[in-house]
């Protein structure tokens, strides 16, 4: 009689290793998509200034600040100026959902042109908006429009330079209420 050897030795099978590439492949086309993607996602950014509190008097100047604050109540827009405040212009609705922002840039544009170093106009919402009617409202009062009249002011070299925003410098004045 011959020596048999176990038939666990017989049936081993051999380590076979775990082919990785078709993971790889589909890690790499994910990593390849989302870079691509996010070429086609744009975030876009307003900026505005926070008030600023404080308890010192303002410095002395002989020119009065222009202080332009547009209130935005649930009927019309009321553009006033100074200090105390002085109402120069009241902007109804054009319809029942929409204000009349055109009247109230080219009303703007003519205040522009009186005052042409004046950056900052505080808006006051006094009711609830919409995101589209702030943005609306806030494109209004920043940037001259292609069809506007062009306004000139001379810059340190005393060269006259083209406007190219009305009021950019937005600040809500009422961010609690």
């Amino acid at each position: 009689m011959g020596y048999k050897t176990p038939t666990s030795r017989k049936s081993r099978k051999k380590n076979e290793k775990l082919n990785l590439i078709p993971i790889l492949d589909a890690v790499f086309i994910f990593i390849f998509f989302l870079l691509m993607s996010t070429q086609f996602i744009k975030v876009f950014e307003i900026g505005s200034d926070v008030p600023i509190i404080s308890n010192t008097p303002p410095p002395k100047n002989e020119k009065k600040p222009l202080a332009l604050t547009l209130r935005i109540e649930s009927k019309r827009l009321v553009v006033s100026t100074g200090i105390p405040s002085k109402t120069v212009s009241v902007v109804g609705k054009l319809d029942e959902k929409e204000y009349d922002l055109e009247k109230l840039h080219s009303f703007l544009i003519d205040l522009k042109k009186k005052n042409l170093k004046e950056e900052v106009i505080v808006l006051e919402p006094v009711v609830d908006l919409t995101y589209e009617d702030i943005v609306k409202i806030m494109d209004a009062v920043r940037m001259f429009k292609n069809t506007d009249e062009a306004v000139y002011r001379k810059n340190k070299e005393g060269i006259d330079e083209k406007l190219k925003t009305l009021f950019s410098k937005i600040i809500f004045g009422n961010l609690m209420s």
